[in-house]
């Protein structure tokens, strides 16, 4: 059976497993907030990308 050269990719996802919630409301492995997580299967990528890229490390630089 040949390779499949068009896989799916990997989903995007900041998540390491270590899912608490801190006292600001933000999981204490991701830094997303329980809202973002929830919603996070109904954004697109472009969403996803733009916390991954300047939402997320601007909350772990704060």
């Amino acid at each position: 059976m040949p390779h499949d050269p068009i896989a799916p990719a990997t989903p995007l996802t900041p998540c390491i497993g270590l899912c608490r919630l801190d006292a600001r409301g933000w999981c204490e492995g991701c830094l997303r907030s329980g809202e973002e997580i929830a919603r996070w299967r109904t954004m697109d990528d472009a969403e996803r990308l733009h916390y991954m890229r300047e939402i997320l490390p601007a909350r772990a630089r704060a």
